[in-house]
């Protein structure tokens, strides 16, 4: 039983649902980078992953975390022990937020929240592991490695077009974060991946 998991999840979802009505507690939580630039509340690098714009935001997030998250906490269980999943995940909630901090750390109109940048962080991890496996796609199968090289392509132009309220920022650095932790984790991974790309049928 994926125990961390289903703590983050149910944390996570708890905390949003609270949040939705509640705009002092999104206040309190969200990345607003002046609050940790001159109050030093860097627990906001952490709790911007607690909160989501909306159910459809709650929801994408956590069915994502949980069908990856699955695969990855026992991976990481094996590989680093009891907590490496929890380290693993806030690692990706920090890392994958960092540059658009140092960004905006002096922009009073920006915020940021939602969980993101680390769910990117789990999708990729797996990706290393079984890059041929399918994902759902809007209902159609997608092996791992194509919509993982979709997915960078799209935020790469996303980001660049700087348009909407959407951090794509957040999902490279997540994804880059997914793995180089992976990788750093178990380092056979990497060899077992390129092994792995060059047996698709397999």
């Amino acid at each position: 039983m994926p125990i961390t998991l289903l703590i983050i999840l149910a944390a996570t979802c708890i905390v949003s649902f609270m949040a939705f009505n509640n705009r002092r507690l999104i206040d309190d939580l969200i990345l607003w980078p002046p609050a940790i630039e001159r109050k030093k509340e860097y627990y906001r690098l952490v709790t911007y992953g607690l909160i989501h714009a909306d159910g459809m935001h709650l929801l994408f997030n956590m069915l994502t975390l949980y069908f990856f998250g699955r695969v990855m906490e026992p991976f990481f269980g094996e590989t680093l022990g009891t907590f490496g999943f929890g380290l693993f995940y806030l690692g990706g909630l920090i890392i994958s937020i960092l540059p658009t901090y140092l960004k905006n750390r002096r922009n009073n109109n920006y915020y940021s929240l939602g969980a993101s940048g680390a769910v990117s962080a789990v999708l990729f991890g797996y990706v290393l592991l079984s890059p041929w496996s399918r994902i759902l796609v809007w209902f159609v199968p997608v092996p791992a490695i194509i919509y993982a090289v979709l997915y960078v392509g799209y935020s790469i132009y996303m980001d660049q077009r700087g348009q909407g309220n959407i951090n794509h920022s957040a999902h490279l650095w997540g994804a880059a974060y997914g793995v180089i932790f992976t990788v750093l984790a178990y380092p056979p991974v990497l060899a077992n991946f390129l092994r792995a790309l060059s047996q698709p049928g397999l």
